[in-house]
């Protein structure tokens, strides 16, 4: 991929039909699918080659993050722009106009943003005092807010007294967050155990996974219909929809809680990721 004379990669995040690149001067570039502008560039138009995204006079990004139909980038400010399909509120900017350029994300007064994540039509953060913020396509309680109202700003996540998120991680319909005390909750669609709280009812509010005892979570990615986390002993669970085996337990069973995956014979995990309908660990 020609990122340009002299420009190399930082980062880079695809999404469902486009993919965009964080560059080492702390520009963005995209390429793709742009019908709803998500490649934020000003137009509609497809590009097959990389295209600048105008993030503001003077701004850069530090991440950036691509879902389905749309982008989100946290800035050298921390602030949050995002572009692209809004029909739901996923751009979080109190409308539901598609963007074809980013646009501010108002996080409230004295927040900013840690990291983000991007669900299919919904986007969650961490802000800089641990609190959870979640805006977009509510409809199975993906924002987690105790509703099923889309929101098309920011709105908050409610993680337990006394807890902060270490980070959050959007999946198609679902959430999850692990906590500063290793725990881990998820929220929003559960039709297959992607919660992993034991059944297979929707949650609109965070709940809590046990992923065993003496056990901590590193890191959690939601995928699909299914979510997997990296354990404090670098082991692998992963819990939900199993029918093409990507929970990685020998099985195509749903597993409504979390499940050990074997990574080999003296072999620990350092991260993982979840992704449609399969998972990779490294």
């Amino acid at each position: 991929v020609d990122l340009g004379a002299g420009m190399t990669a930082v980062s880079v995040n695809a999404g469902g039909y486009h993919t965009c690149a964080v560059l080492n001067d702390g520009s963005v570039k995209c390429w793709g699918d742009n019908d709803y502008g998500q490649l934020g560039d000003g137009s509609t138009t497809d590009r097959l080659t990389p295209t600048a995204v105008d993030l503001g006079a003077g701004m850069t990004a530090i991440s950036v993050s691509v879902s389905g139909l749309h982008s989100c980038a946290v800035l050298n400010d921390r602030s949050v722009k995002c572009w692209g399909d809004n029909e739901y509120g996923q751009i979080g900017d109190g409308s539901t106009t598609d963007r074809s350029s980013p646009v501010a994300v108002d996080l409230g007064a004295g927040m900013t943003a840690v990291s983000l994540s991007g669900g299919s039509y919904h986007t969650c953060a961490v802000l800089n005092d641990g609190s959870v913020k979640c805006w977009g396509d509510n409809f199975l309680g993906q924002v987690g807010d105790g509703t099923n109202t889309n929101r098309s700003s920011p709105v908050a996540v409610d993680v337990g007294a006394g807890m902060t998120a270490m980070s959050v991680n959007a999946g198609a319909v679902h959430s999850c967050a692990v906590l500063n005390d290793g725990s881990v909750k998820c929220w929003g669609s559960n039709g297959y155990g992607q919660v992993g709280d034991g059944t297979t009812t929707d949650r609109t509010s965070p709940t809590a996974v046990d992923v065993g005892a003496g056990m901590t979570v590193v890191s959690v990615s939601a995928g699909y219909r299914h979510s997997c986390a990296l354990l404090n002993d670098g082991s692998v669970k992963c819990w939900g929809d199993n029918n093409w085996g990507q929970l990685g337990d020998g099985s195509t069973t749903d597993r409504l809680t979390p499940t050990a995956v074997d990574v080999g014979t003296g072999m620990t995990a350092v991260s993982v990721s979840a992704g449609a309908y399969h998972s990779c660990a490294l």
